[in-house]
């Protein structure tokens, strides 16, 4: 039976990040896929590196060819391709565990034609994210051209990397890379598949680390004076490639952006200086971990290990969703049933401080997706008050003498999720589900369900002890002298 996804990777002299980039795939949380490795007649142990990790996995091809060119590599690679999808990487990179199925989750989901994810751009140690569409919907031809003419020069629309393209479009068309020249090659079948396809959707969460190595396919030939010559041949495709997607009023009316292109730099997503915002260095973009307690022993650590691990999974709906971590783990917490009926409980309940609740919950309620209400409760009569003396003593009473805890008792909390968290909510239910995933991973039925049983067993354990400590504090409150 055929994989759904066939992933091609063009190699030239890529010895030293070989590895890593084959690995990262080898690592994929989805795993029905084939990887083709093309050595593009490396002078270096490239051939030897892929024949080795072709002789551990079934899924993966060998391809060795003479040096032609990363054009002519990934055109033998669709002829032999046998997925559903498409889904290209550069040697030097390396991908995220959970990219593939990522992208055949969308593309499945929203039945799309091509699939355009956010990367990350890494220099040395730093990286910046990069993405362009900020649109969470499926969008037509028309409407995906128009954000690309916004940055058309962009990396983001132009490498083939970032992208998940169906096979059977790339073949009824007979799409292929343009072997004659080195420079937007790939940009170029981009804009012939656009034409092609109707369906469009991009995520949010990077799925790809781009790395530019001197030596790598990707900089062989992209001389100053090759991309020169070649810069005028792009332009008139790109224009085509308007002229055909807007009618031609539309085309009047944007033409000025379309001839943007022509003087618009080929930026890749700079990284930006270390000491300003929205750069990171390698490793940050994910969940900080110790390495000591990951391999730690004792109940400290299988706490932490959990919340880690939880929040892992957590980062790449976060991220989608414009949230943060913290943020993403609220919502969360907020989408269980509970009897929280005061912010401290919440904040006690989420593990944060409460001004860092208050700045989660403004800020989830500016966003609209959910609605904070607080409640104001009359003072419960004490024995023998009526009515009358319990609004008088409550008038009265000196705010700084008051406890605090029972006027925090009388001020509860009311927070309604809005619908614009349901598709958030859903995101970080998928999370939690890949997290159980990971948790049971190699798990059989029977152990499952004595997995199961003891933790409903060490549940009633903890909460017969919290039910004392409870009992405890009433009857010592009920036999406390009235002040």
């Amino acid at each position: 039976m055929p994989p759904t996804v066939t992933i091609i990777v063009p190699i030239y002299n890529a010895e030293k990040h070989l590895p890593r980039c084959i690995d990262s795939i080898l690592s994929q949380e989805y795993t029905d896929f084939e990887l083709l490795l093309v050595n593009d007649g490396s002078t270096d142990s490239s051939g030897d590196i892929c024949d080795g990790y072709a002789e551990k996995d079934s899924r993966i091809q060998v391809i060795h060819k003479e040096n032609t060119g990363v054009s002519d590599s990934r055109n033998l690679a669709i002829d032999r391709a046998r997925g559903t999808y498409l889904q290209f990487l550069d040697s030097d990179d390396w991908i995220t565990p959970d990219a593939t199925k990522l992208f055949v989750g969308a593309a499945e989901e929203h039945r799309c034609d091509l699939v355009i994810a956010d990367f990350y751009r890494v220099v040395g140690e730093r990286l910046s994210q990069k993405g362009d569409i900020e649109e969470d919907s499926v969008m037509t031809r028309e409407a995906f051209a128009s954000h690309m003419m916004e940055n058309p020069a962009d990396f983001y629309y132009g490498v083939l990397w970032n992208k998940l393209y169906r096979r059977e479009i790339v073949n009824r068309y007979h799409l292929r890379m343009d072997a004659s020249i080195s420079w937007c090659e790939d940009f170029m079948f981009n804009l012939e598949y656009i034409r092609r396809g109707e369906v469009f959707y991009a995520l949010q969460a990077p799925v790809y680390y781009y790395v530019k190595t001197k030596g790598s396919l990707a900089s062989q030939g992209a001389s100053i004076t090759n991309t020169v010559k070649m810069k005028l041949m792009v332009f008139e495709c790109y224009n085509h490639f308007y002229k055909q997607v807007l009618d031609e009023a539309d085309y009047e009316k944007k033409r000025l952006q379309v001839y943007r292109f022509l003087v618009d730099a080929a930026g890749d997503g700079m990284v930006m200086p270390s000491i300003l915002p929205g750069s990171k260095k390698l490793g940050e973009e994910h969940t900080k971990v110790c390495s000591e307690a990951i391999a730690g022993e004792g109940v400290l650590m299988d706490v932490y290990r959990d919340r880690k691990l939880l929040e892992y999974y957590l980062e790449t709906a976060a991220k989608k969703n414009h949230l943060t971590v913290l943020e993403a783990s609220l919502l969360l917490c907020l989408s269980q049933p509970h009897r929280i009926t005061t912010r401290a409980e919440l904040a006690d309940f989420a593990n944060i401080s409460r001004r860092m609740l208050s700045q989660a919950l403004q800020k989830l309620s500016a966003r609209g997706l959910l609605k904070v209400e607080d409640i104001r409760l009359a003072r419960p009569a004490a024995k023998g008050e009526g009515n009358a003396d319990r609004a008088f003593a409550e008038q009265t009473a000196d705010p700084q003498e008051m406890d605090r805890s029972s006027r925090s008792r009388r001020r509860q909390i009311k927070i309604t999720l809005l619908p614009e968290a349901d598709p958030v909510i859903e995101d970080l239910a998928a999370a939690q589900n890949d997290y159980d995933h990971a948790r049971f991973r190699g798990f059989c039925e029977e152990e499952l369900i004595q997995y199961a049983h003891l933790s409903a067993k060490i549940k009633e354990n903890i909460q017969a002890v919290f039910a004392r400590v409870s009992e405890r504090a009433v009857n010592s409150s009920d036999s406390s002298p009235a002040s």
